[in-house]
């Protein structure tokens, strides 16, 4: 089934709205990725919408993410779940997000559209993130996870997953990683936790603010702080960021290593993977360098950066032993990368047959 023209003007249109990072890294890719990665972002855009909406009771949320991985894979229209959720969303939602809810079935057209190996990556990955969000909705206020075994499966159904997807996507079109593609999904969880994580620590506060939180109990409770009465600069959360931010930069250096295992050549993939990568590097070091920040604008990084890491790893791109070089400079200012307690692996319930 050809896509319609009007249905793929609209996903270029709204991307740069709902996300500028994406709006920049995807572009990057080849021709033949370019439009399915957009897709799949703007569709695991929609499940954010609702997970993150501060006026959505729990059960309300819970019914929306299931029902839209239903609509994604045809099995509910997405006409009449894009009227309700659109009824449903908070004063706070923006313009964008709006947009792309109201908007849901041209998106949904375009997944439809897509080959039956593409179109299945794409709705196992929605599958088993709105799965994850309604399994870890948060109930009684902003009080963590319990365990960092419980963020490991959290970012594993919110990045992980988007990162087996992806490897997926990447294999059915690059013969030569068909015999690392375990290799790859192995590292793609790290890769996923790692982005993940420092979108988590960057957003503690503003996720804080409308209830909700995903720091692990267990690592700031060692550290005498107790994330119900969490306030900015106590000293017991600065321990426990700054030992977060290690495990982050573990899982990025993995992350490294999933990106030089891409054929060289690929270049518009490499790309996609090292500006995220580095992005995530720079956002960690400007956390570490300000552990009593109080707002995640405090620790963005500027335009300056941005264009920086995109100068750079464009020129650098075929060069693995460089890009090695480039990680460990724009690492300097984290700590030493701390092994994780267990391996990262994907929760039982997620535990049904991928492609390949």
């Amino acid at each position: 089934m050809p896509i319609e023209t009007s249905d793929l003007e609209y996903q270029n249109r709204i991307l740069p709205g709902v996300s500028r990072t994406f709006a920049l890294t995807i572009p990057a890719l080849p021709d033949w990725l370019r439009v399915v990665v957009g897709n799949a972002y703007l569709l695991c855009r929609i499940a954010d919408t609702v997970e993150d909406d501060p006026g959505l009771p729990v059960e309300e949320k819970r019914r929306f993410l299931r029902r839209f991985a239903r609509v994604v894979e045809g099995r509910e229209p997405a006409a009449a779940f894009a009227a309700e959720l659109s009824a449903r969303l908070s004063p706070g939602a923006s313009h964008a997000e709006r947009d792309l809810v109201a908007n849901t079935a041209r998106v949904v057209r375009i997944v439809h559209a897509f080959e039956a190996p593409e179109r299945a990556a794409i709705e196992r990955c929605v599958r088993v993130m709105t799965e994850g969000m309604a399994r870890f909705q948060p109930e009684g206020g902003a009080r963590g996870l319990e365990t960092l075994s419980e963020l490991d499966s959290y970012c594993y159904c919110v990045a992980g997953v988007v990162g087996e997807m992806l490897t997926e996507l990447f294999c059915l079109r690059i013969a030569e990683l068909a015999p690392r593609r375990e290799e790859l999904r192995r590292l793609a969880l790290s890769f996923g936790e790692g982005l993940q994580m420092t979108n988590i620590l960057k957003d503690v506060w503003e996720d804080h603010a409308r209830g909700a939180c995903w720091l692990p109990r267990a690592v700031f409770a060692q550290r005498g702080c107790a994330l119900e009465s969490l306030a900015p600069g106590q000293a017991g959360f600065k321990e426990g960021m700054e030992y977060l931010i290690g495990i982050a930069r573990w899982h990025l250096e993995r992350a490294l290593d999933y990106t030089l295992l891409i054929p060289g050549r690929e270049e518009g993939i490499r790309r996609f993977c090292l500006w995220a990568l580095g992005l995530a590097v720079l956002t960690l070091g400007n956390l570490r360098a300000r552990l009593g920040y109080s707002a995640g604008a405090q620790v963005k990084i500027s335009r300056r950066a941005v264009r920086a890491t995109v100068w750079a790893t464009a020129l650098l791109v075929r060069s693995d032993g460089a890009l090695r070089l480039l990680f460990r400079w724009a690492a300097r200012r984290l700590p030493p990368p701390v092994a994780p307690p267990e391996r990262v692996t994907r929760p039982a319930w997620t535990m049904e047959p991928l492609g390949g």
